[in-house]
């Protein structure tokens, strides 16, 4: 059975992520043990809005995730189901990105995938408030045409930021933009009976608001040494395979990371084509998509792009018994 692998970004976050599979799992202990006892408090016991800094966010996410991802590659070996699964390719909605360089060996150490994203995580922060250290922007899902939307957008924008970030479904895109323009942009969509849910995040992401964050990112990526991937990475910036430009041998290695970190440079300030990722990676063959972290965003993202395609999620252990099984009767047939 070919299948997908998504892993969840900012705003997926909840109290309490990772917890279960932190008591019931000694792979899951490890990974949350070896990142320290910080990351440990803030997934397990912060708050809401603890966890909406995405200074904390970031760190957090990105270690519940990858210890979720290797208690799933744990039971399904146990299951048998590894022999009997094939790996299409892999993707990670923005932050979920880095979960998917981990995996594919481009970033060889989960350690060193902590101390990116706690200073992405930090970068970002800071340049999306002001001196006072409140958020200069924000987030909002807009549920309607995309057209429409975009002419909103243009008609509203004046020159400030505001911009389609996050194109994430037929009916769904995410614009981020300035407190004052976003608030103008939410009236003005609803009364074009658009649906706007506002986005448990601290700022503009993924818009011209980040470039001072791409800029000390780039910097940062140059130096740690990443690899060819070893899988099939789908980027947030193209929806296509993230090596697809790359015009020299997999062996260069600073070739390799110079072309990595340009990427994940832009890929901060630029927006996430998933509906487009998505697609591709049915259009390659998969049959199921499962998503990895916490939260269904990216499982009921899925369900609304594609009807034929298996929509699956692991961020617990009744999700994860729930996910083996389905795939389980699906390999039987």
């Amino acid at each position: 059975m070919k299948i997908g692998i998504v892993f969840s970004g900012q705003g997926a976050q909840h109290p309490g992520m990772g917890k279960d599979l932190y008591d019931n799992h000694k792979t899951a202990r490890e990974i949350f043990d070896a990142a320290g006892k910080q990351i440990k408090e803030w997934c397990f016991n912060g708050t809401a809005e603890m966890l909406r800094q995405t200074y904390v966010t970031q760190p957090s996410i990105y270690v519940v995730t990858m210890a979720i991802y290797r208690v799933f590659k744990e039971e399904a070996a146990k299951e048998g189901l590894d022999k009997n699964l094939e790996l299409t390719g892999i993707a990670g909605f923005s932050l979920g990105e880095y979960s998917a360089l981990t995996v594919a060996g481009t970033i060889d150490e989960i350690g060193k995938g902590i101390d990116i994203v706690k200073k992405r995580g930090v970068f970002m922060q800071e340049a999306g408030t002001d001196i006072n250290g409140d958020p200069k922007g924000g987030m909002v899902a807009a549920f309607g045409n995309r057209e429409k939307i975009l002419g909103i957008i243009d008609q509203i924008s004046e020159g400030r930021i505001l911009e389609a970030v996050n194109f994430n479904s037929p009916v769904q895109t995410v614009v981020a933009g300035e407190n004052k323009a976003l608030e103008e942009f939410t009236e003005e969509a609803s009364n074009n009976r658009i649906k706007i849910k506002k986005l448990s995040v601290s700022t503009a992401f993924h818009s011209k608001m980040m470039e001072p964050a791409s800029e000390k990112l780039r910097e940062l990526l140059l130096s740690a040494g990443m690899r060819y991937p070893g899988e099939k990475i789908y980027s947030n910036v193209t929806a296509k395979d993230m090596m697809s430009g790359f015009t020299k041998g997999p062996d260069d290695e600073n070739a390799v990371n110079g072309y990595i970190s340009e990427i994940m440079a832009r890929q901060v300030k630029s927006p996430v084509y998933w509906q487009e990722t998505i697609e591709n990676i049915i259009r390659d063959g998969a049959e199921a998509i499962i998503e990895i972290g916490p939260g269904k965003t990216l499982f009921g993202l899925v369900k609304k792009i594609n009807k034929e395609v298996i929509p699956l999620n692991v961020e617990d252990a009744d999700s994860l018994r729930d996910t083996l099984k389905v795939l389980k009767e699906n390999i039987k047939c």
